[in-house]
């Protein structure tokens, strides 16, 4: 099998992210998001550092698998916490190593970074599989839950 290159998303992976967006949100929640409005929204990411940034997997020059990181500041730490979101990895690559290897990397870059407190994500309540993966990483389920007022997706 050929080997894995993370890296940093480029403004030419605008494109790939926003397809891999579309597709996880339908597969993860039945969601079909606007064309137009994912590019532009994988577009400002990249081009704003202060918003975050993705990571790609690519194996031989095919983008199989991304995340994205945002972050969230933590006044009682006084420091950054790095929240995963946007993970998607094509399915013929599934189960190969490819989410491991991009979250390695964004420990190494945390740690690297100097003022980051802490990696989160969320996960879908009945993603079993997921949640087993995250655990296997070190991951540990939050006391928290996740509560929300969705302006963009709000039912007619």
């Amino acid at each position: 099998m050929t080997e894995l290159a993370i890296r940093r998303a480029a403004p030419a992976d605008a494109a790939i992210l926003a397809a891999n967006n579309r597709a996880m949100a339908l597969e993860t929640e039945g969601k079909e998001l606007d064309t137009a409005a994912t590019l532009r929204g994988a577009a400002a990411l990249i081009a704003d550092e202060g918003k975050g940034f993705y990571l790609v997997a690519e194996r031989a020059g095919e983008v199989v698998g991304q995340l994205m990181v945002t972050y969230e500041w933590s006044d009682w730490r006084n420091a950054t916490y790095w929240w995963i979101q946007s993970v998607y990895v094509s399915p013929v690559a599934r189960r190969g190593g490819v989410f491991r290897a991009l979250y390695r990397r964004v420990q190494e870059m945390a740690a690297d970074a100097g003022d980051v407190c802490g990696i989160r994500l969320y996960v879908e309540t009945a993603n079993a599989r997921a949640q087993a993966t995250y655990a296997a990483l070190g991951m540990r389920r939050s006391h928290y839950e996740l509560y929300e007022l969705d302006l963009a997706f709000r039912s007619s």
